[in-house]
């Protein structure tokens, strides 16, 4: 979808009625400015908007009463219905978005802003890179992350004359408007927690990575994947290129602006490094280390957002890593079930992919106290399919 400017306001026939009054009977110029007058005290009249023009994104809705130490992110296990499935399999699995929950704060900032601070000052051009072709796409996600971020949350940031303050950091950047590049990506980094793959659709057809800001990957490497396409991408990823790219590829390219969706993923780590995890490490035929207990494993859920850039048709690929104990699952009814599940009857390509073998072994007789406990407690019967584990939580 490319960007439509309205028409200039006429005001040039002004200029005409001005050059022309004196030659006009007095009786004629009374009754012009009388109209005018009235026209006037009748208030503005409403711009016509062409009947092609393309729907906007809505404003988000303020949050007034933000509490940045108690904040949490939308229970990402529940929101999107395929991030816990049963039976597992590939499938891209996304939603319509609300313009409210494409940037979610939560009280993990600072560690997130600072460590993203840091990888980006290790790794440099590995995590944080643009081509030229994405200078204006970084230029736009700035531009937009500036208009969005005051309006969603007016007690964090403040919209400056040409810039932003983070009042969280109290960092200000009042030029940022002038940015584009690998420049305008290193304030985005110090603005959000969410990462930001870019991409856009080259001639021969297909969607390629330009550039993006990509501190927290977790197991890959963001700097190789530049300038590839999404095919070369996702060879190592089972099912994907022969089930999944097509349709991907499809919906990239035909999603417009107004249009924002969102999917989650997951993945079991064994620390907290955003980075690289120590699992993403580990020898083929390794294991997790013996002295962490399985209530320590965390599940790592990356929030995936997805926008298009109305002006430079970027294609906006945000990530948020949220990261839960699995302790934490004690009290949500069937989801250690569902895991259990899920490990013991999903495609092996899929769960080698997801390195279970290093990690299932000392996790699956958990899941099953976990489980018991929940029976024995009340908060399932143990008859319930796992799959339908969300119709056990009130909304």
């Amino acid at each position: 979808m490319s960007s439509s400017t309205a028409p200039p306001f006429p005001f040039a026939r002004d200029s005409l009625l001005l050059q022309t009054s004196t030659l006009l009977p007095l009786s004629l110029i009374i009754l012009a400015v009388a109209g005018f007058l009235y026209s006037r005290s009748a208030g503005p009249k409403a711009v016509s908007v062409p009947k092609d023009a393309p729907p906007s994104v809505p404003d988000p809705t303020p949050y007034k009463d933000f509490d940045l130490k108690t904040a949490r992110t939308r229970d990402h296990i529940y929101v999107n219905k395929q991030t816990l499935r049963h039976p597992y399999f590939q499938t891209m699995a996304h939603q319509p978005m609300k313009i409210d929950d494409w940037i979610e704060i939560d009280k993990d900032y600072m560690r997130d802003i600072n460590m993203k601070k840091a990888v980006i000052e290790e790794h440099g051009e590995r995590v944080l890179n643009s081509l030229s072709e994405n200078d204006d796409a970084s230029a736009e996600l700035l531009e937009t992350l500036i208009d969005y971020l005051p309006k969603r949350y007016p007690t964090l940031f403040e919209k400056l004359s040409g810039g932003i303050w983070n009042k969280i950091t109290d960092e200000k950047y009042p030029d940022a408007n002038k940015l584009s590049g690998v420049a305008a990506l290193k304030v985005v980094s110090r603005l959000v927690q969410d990462d930001f793959l870019m991409g856009r659709e080259r001639p021969d057809g297909h969607v390629y990575f330009t550039g993006g800001v990509v501190a927290h990957p977790g197991f890959y490497d963001f700097g190789a994947k530049i300038g590839k396409s999404l095919e070369e991408v996702h060879r190592p990823v089972p099912q994907f290129n022969e089930k999944m790219l097509m349709s991907v590829e499809r919906t990239l390219k035909r999603f417009q602006a107004h249009q924002p969706f969102e999917r989650s993923s997951w993945e079991m780590v064994d620390d907290y490094n955003l980075y690289r995890h120590n699992i993403a490490d580990l020898p083929d035929d390794a294991k997790l280390a013996e002295d962490l207990h399985p209530k320590d494993y965390i599940f790592r859920i990356d929030h995936q957002t997805f926008r298009k850039l109305p002006r430079s048709q970027g294609i906006i690929f945000g990530v948020h890593p949220i990261l839960r104990r699995l302790e934490d699952f004690t009290d949500s009814p069937m989801v250690p079930a569902l895991l259990a599940t899920i490990h013991e009857q999903s495609q092996a390509d899929l769960m080698k992919y997801k390195l279970a073998h290093m990690y299932q072994d000392k996790m699956l007789p958990y899941l099953r106290e976990l489980t018991k406990s929940q029976i024995e407690r009340g908060l399932i019967t143990g008859t319930e399919a796992v799959e339908d584990f969300r119709d056990l939580v009130k909304p």
